[in-house]
């Protein structure tokens, strides 16, 4: 009999951290991460669009096989048996359900056990990209995290020819889900034959990495038929985007202290330094040691971190997306040197759990505070009409504040409750289903004309406001609504009656569609490209 498990390793521990990881979503309505109001419109466009042809004057949706429809398809089925926003929510909490039970079976398939440090990789869950609102993406990263144990599983019972078959379909999958979580799974998958062929190969004839090297890519082949989704995707002429800012060292030093970003700096960058300080105990404590297969994974994604450009194929914040993940598996790759005291061990995991539930309460705590924003600013639906020709102006700071205020997309919501016009969707084809094409509005038809601005940000897109209040084309709408803006002359909103106000939000009706003379300021240069999400 083996030795008896601790309470940390037991299938009841992973069911309760798996449902720990709901709470912060319990309470909020919509989930208050930033790009996701945005996302919830484009769910209800393809849901209407067929009984609402009138939509296609505003939009174009065209569905086709990209690598990025993850929640896209889900919510269709969802949707229909209880209504889209429950559907959304259901699975965005899913997300870090998944991802936590992901990262603790891929540390019992390599460890035997789930180790105490292990569990202070599980406030990733929460981590930047999904507090940004990457859905897809984020979704595909914890479905990857949890084919990638069932790829170690099936390795260690001897079912590779099962495996061989099986993973076919499923990288397709979760290629259509995300190609992020393909390339991952794919890379964590080379990494982790590369060690159990050069075992095999060491215990018979000495163990070359050269040829654990081919056999593993000769192993990994069942995950390469995305690549010829990826080539018929990215080859069509309907494709735009750039790939753009690569090496931008400032950048990536900057993901790797964001990774737990969410509302308190100072709290925040403690969290990634505890993290930072586990990996640190992997190298100095004797006690601890790393995983050559899971500390080979975890080189593999640094290395895809680093190399990685910030914008790829017009999606922004690609290397982003993958700094918590390269923590999280980095974190997981640790565990105690046979006999050690166990007693220190269960000190740890105390730590641990105790880490993660001051991660939960924080975030659950911040999303109650964003609920109730939302809750505020989203009564103003109550005074439009469905349909309504809608221009939205959301207030920021070129600094980049550690707080968003997470309005960026809740015009999204005009769209997604009242089948309204918003100005906030993204528009580049080939990354979604979705595009507008209200000509009438001429600049102020997509993301990011509904950023507003005190004055020009270097580097951005973003008009200031007295330029948006100005030159918006007034006959191409119907309303005005302005969601925390900075400060402006009265005079700009001249010929609008504001119909709804709470505090500096306001909706205005325009009644005067007379055109003032355009104000025009020169625009500095731009690094990058225009971009998505």
């Amino acid at each position: 009999m083996g030795e008896k498990l601790h309470w940390w390793q037991t299938r009841w521990f992973v069911v309760a951290m798996a449902l720990a990881a709901t709470i912060p979503l319990l309470w909020p309505d919509i989930p208050p991460l930033v790009d996701l109001p945005g996302h919830m419109a484009r769910y209800r466009v393809s849901l209407v669009i067929g009984d609402n042809p009138w939509l296609h004057r505003w939009y174009d949706f065209r569905w086709s096989l990209i690598g990025n429809l993850g929640i896209d398809l889900l919510v269709i089925p969802l949707a229909h048996l209880m209504g889209l926003e429950p559907a959304v929510k259901l699975i965005v909490i899913a997300i870090p359900v998944l991802t936590v039970t992901g990262l603790l079976w891929i540390a019992r398939e390599v460890h035997g056990r789930i180790p105490a440090t292990a569990l202070f990789a599980l406030p990733l869950a929460y981590s930047y990209p999904f507090q940004f609102g990457f859905v897809n993406f984020a979704l595909s990263m914890a479905l990857a995290l949890n084919l990638f144990a069932w790829w170690l599983r099936l390795a260690r019972l001897g079912r590779l020819r099962f495996r061989a078959l099986v993973f076919v379909p499923v990288s397709c999958a979760l290629w259509v889900c995300h190609t992020f979580g393909w390339g991952v799974l794919g890379v964590l998958a080379f990494s982790a034959e590369m060690i159990r062929q050069h075992d095999l190969r060491k215990d018979r004839q000495g163990g070359h990495w050269l040829e654990s090297w081919i056999r593993a890519g000769l192993g990994c082949i069942p995950l390469a038929l995305p690549m010829a989704l990826m080539i018929f995707w990215r080859s069509g002429d309907h494709v735009t985007g750039q790939t753009a800012d690569w090496f931008n060292w400032n950048a990536k030093y900057s993901w790797v202290l964001m990774v737990l970003r969410d509302r308190w700096m100072l709290w925040d960058i403690l969290s990634a330094c505890v993290l930072f300080a586990i990996l640190v105990k992997g190298v100095r404590d004797k006690r601890i040691v790393y995983s050559r297969n899971l500390a080979l994974s975890a080189a593999f994604l640094a290395a895809m971190f680093l190399l990685l450009p910030r914008i790829v194929f017009g999606s922004a914040y690609a290397d982003m997306r993958l700094a918590p993940f390269v923590l999280a598996i980095a974190v997981i790759a640790l565990r105690p040197r046979p006999g050690v005291s166990m007693r220190s061990m269960a000190t740890l995991a105390m730590l641990g759990l105790a880490f993660w539930g001051a991660r939960l309460a924080g975030t659950t705590w911040s999303y109650w505070l964003y609920d109730q924003r939302y809750d505020s600013v989203l009564t103003a639906l109550d005074k439009l009409p469905d349909r309504a020709r809608v221009v939205s102006f959301v207030g920021r700071r070129c600094q980049d504040d550690w707080a968003y205020s997470r309005l960026e997309h809740v015009p999204g919501l005009l769209l997604e409750r009242k089948l309204a016009y918003t100005n906030d969707q993204w528009s580049m084809a080939g990354a979604q289903q979705l595009t507008a094409r209200y000509f009438a509005a001429g600049g102020y038809a997509h993301d990011p004309s509904q950023v507003v601005t005190d004055r020009r940000c270097r580097g951005e897109w973003w008009r200031p406001i007295a330029m948006s209040l100005n030159n918006f084309p007034r006959n191409a709408f119907d309303y005005v609504w302005l969601l925390n803006p900075p400060v402006f002359d009265p005079a700009l909103v001249k010929g609008m009656t504001p119909i709804w106000s709470n505090g500096r939000d306001t909706l205005y009706r325009i009644d005067d569609r007379t055109q003032p003379p355009p104000v025009l300021l020169p625009h500095p240069r731009r690094n990058g490209a225009s971009v998505v999400r």
